[in-house]
């Protein structure tokens, strides 16, 4: 996520892209993308139904935006039947190429210049899918991300400004959107390539107006995160979730969303071959830790929520590993997760954690891996290549290598493309249904227990003189 240093927090219980061509990776080694049943190695297009949300609005937007509706959000993941599709594909039937697809790419978004730091914090903690607050409390939603993120600019600058003074994330999306469109035509498909970032330009309702404008008559829905998890892909299908409820035309549109695709065979061989490239670089790669290092999200996302972000992250490890094994790589390793921010517990180990502890068991050589992540930004750029690296080190660890994002990377690009191909006749309306018992607030106990600790944690931050002072002078 591009929430480096922002991360995301539970207070409840502790458009159309035409841009360069330029290509974005290095070409990858050709894969075979035929499914595998042991793993399922094929999309998963979940038809969702809508459920009851919550509220939250952004106000960092471009004129475009301006005058809109604020978007409901909730965080319960939707509820659906998978299905899934033919396993080699060659191509698309004649009728489907008659269509006027769209694919419409989510991704997080980041500030392209130091000035936009702080709005774009303001829009993250804006969205209810990172900071939690139970019911009760949600009207603080809007002044505590106007804190957090007035007293956390400082800080993110710098981070930015140490990379360029910006994110890539917008420039990489739009090359891998290209890319994409390049690969579905080499598949006979025809198709308008959107890109809509959750928390800055495109913002993800520009994209939702353009398709509409386009008169898109079927739609499929990517999210650019291997695996699911509510703060991310979550957190921007339950935006198009409320444009269905509040628009007639998407309400019709045949739409089918591939949640996650971590378990593709061509992205699984895509990593391995960056990682068996990677190790090359060593003296001696057989002594080599893989380090997988993933993006955090709080404890309660899992144990409260149901998250499956973990279980995933588990899952994607050890499909990564033994494909590397099947090729005579039989090197340790292990998984930790990064990025974590406030006095919560999040998923552990914890990367910094685990590298001093590495170095302290006599580890020389890492190899280190952003699992979570498929482009480059500032928590590979920042936080991995500069303060992780710099950890390693002083804790004893002599070689350090990384592996790069996925970026354009051939084969992971036509693996993508081979997903939209398989997604698209699944495309349906989606219906409106409420859920009922998917929010964690429905136990009374837990509610009750959440609402203390959330309204504790609020009025500190609220009333902490400190903070008040600092909130104060940010406004004068």
């Amino acid at each position: 996520m591009e929430c480096v240093r922002s991360g995301a927090l539970d207070l409840r219980c502790q458009g159309k892209v035409f841009g360069s061509a330029t290509s974005c990776g290095k070409a990858g080694c050709s894969t075979n993308l035929a499914g595998s049943a042991k793993h399922n190695l094929h999309a998963k297009a979940k038809h969702l139904q809508l459920s009851a949300s919550g509220t939250s609005s952004l106000v960092h937007r471009g004129p475009v935006l301006k005058h809109q509706r604020s978007l409901a959000v909730r965080s319960a993941a939707a509820a659906g039947a998978y299905t899934t599709f033919d396993e080699n594909v060659k191509g698309v039937t004649s009728h489907a190429v008659e269509e006027k697809v769209g694919v419409l790419l989510f991704n997080l978004g980041g500030p392209e210049t130091l000035n936009d730091v702080q709005p774009f914090l303001f829009n993250l903690f804006a969205d209810p899918d990172i900071i939690r607050l139970p019911r009760l409390f949600r009207f603080l939603q809007r002044p505590l991300a106007k804190l957090i993120s007035t007293l956390r600019a400082p800080k993110s600058k710098e981070a930015y400004a140490s990379i360029g003074g910006g994110s890539p994330l917008r420039r990489i999306t739009d090359e891998q959107a290209n890319a994409l469109k390049i690969a579905l035509k080499e598949k006979n498909m025809d198709a308008d390539i959107y890109v809509g970032m959750r928390y800055w330009y495109p913002f993800t309702e520009e994209a939702f107006d353009q398709i509409k404008k386009d008169k898109i008559t079927k739609l499929v829905v990517l999210p650019l995160y291997p695996q699911y998890s509510i703060s991310t892909s979550g957190s921007s299908i339950r935006v198009l979730q409320n444009i269905v409820k509040e628009d007639a035309f998407f309400a019709g549109l045949p739409i089918s969303i591939i949640e996650s695709w971590y378990q593709r065979e061509g992205y699984v061989k895509s990593m391995a071959d960056l990682i068996e490239k990677e190790l090359t670089v060593f003296s001696n790669p057989e002594e080599v830790m893989i380090f997988f290092s993933a993006h955090g999200v709080p404890l309660t996302y899992v144990q409260d929520a149901g998250d499956p972000y973990r279980d995933q992250m588990e899952d994607c490890i050890a499909l990564i590993m033994e494909e590397l094994k099947s090729r005579g790589t039989l090197n340790n390793h292990t998984l930790a997760y990064q990025s974590r921010v406030g006095p919560i517990q999040w998923l552990k180990p914890y990367t910094d954690e685990v590298l001093v502890e590495l170095g302290q068991k006599g580890v020389k050589s890492l190899l280190a891996v952003p699992v979570s992540f498929v482009s480059e930004h500032i928590e590979t750029l920042e936080e991995i290549d500069m303060e992780y690296r710099e950890l390693a080190l002083e804790s004893g660890i002599e070689n350090w290598g990384r592996v790069p994002a996925l970026g354009c990377t051939s084969s992971f690009i036509s693996d993508l493309a081979d997903a939209v191909v398989e997604a698209l006749p699944s495309a349906s309306a989606l219906t409106t249904r409420k859920v009922k018992g998917t929010d964690s607030d429905m136990d009374m106990r837990h509610y009750l227990t959440k609402m203390f600790f959330g309204s504790v944690l609020a009025f500190f931050l609220l009333l902490s003189p400190r903070l008040v002072s600092a909130f104060r002078n940010t406004l004068r």
